[in-house]
């Protein structure tokens, strides 16, 4: 029982920790893209307030790889964003590897529990026959609460490992349509400056 403890301790720990880390808000602070798109409008970027950017959210940090490589190409920027994208969803995962460990390990635990309690039973037996029903009765129930203990700690820790995956997904899929916004609007604004440039000309 004491691993069965320790690791429900651990996987209500991940839980809480992963379920504040992964707030929306936080993630994807709301105002946070319109903004970038358009202070990205201006001339120069402030090397500081981008590196303040990095460092604001992991949307910041996407859009902050994107930034980097303003007036390259479409493709650059889009595969720039893929990259960091990537990087940040596996910080986003952080733990859920072990949850999922968590709850394939625990109903073994339960079962290991469950045999001890059987030899325990067989051994209380051996040494005292069956008259003894205390005894009995003891080894039959540790192996029925190991057994029910771990198939408790395995079900709640895949649930919420299924339902964080699927958060860390949709996180995923709003921070990739944050990027392709403001990889569209650097692509309009490059073709928009080239235009402006050939109409002073002709004046």
């Amino acid at each position: 029982m004491w691993p069965l403890l320790a690791a429900s301790a651990l996987a209500i720990g991940i839980i809480l920790e992963r379920f504040w880390t992964l707030r929306r808000s936080a993630v994807i602070p709301p105002a946070l893209g319109e903004e970038v798109r358009a202070w990205a409008r201006s001339p120069k970027l402030d090397p500081g307030h981008l590196d303040k950017l990095r460092h604001n959210s992991p949307l910041g940090e996407v859009l902050a790889d994107v930034l980097l490589h303003r007036g390259r190409s479409r493709e650059v920027m889009r595969q720039k964003a893929e990259d960091g994208g990537r990087q940040v969803v596996h910080q986003l995962g952080r733990f859920l590897n072990l949850l999922g460990t968590i709850a394939t390990i625990s109903p073994l635990m339960g079962l290991l529990g469950t045999v001890m309690g059987l030899i325990r039973m067989f051994l209380v037996i051996n040494t005292a026959g069956i008259g003894d029903a205390n005894k009995l009765a003891g080894g039959i129930g540790e192996a029925l609460v190991a057994t029910a203990s771990g198939l408790v700690v395995a079900l709640i820790a895949y649930f919420f490992h299924r339902h964080l995956r699927g958060v860390v997904l949709s996180l995923g899929v709003g921070l990739e349509r944050e990027a392709i916004l403001l990889v569209d609007s650097l692509e309009r604004s490059s073709d928009a400056a080239p235009s402006s440039s050939d109409a002073r000309t002709a004046r």
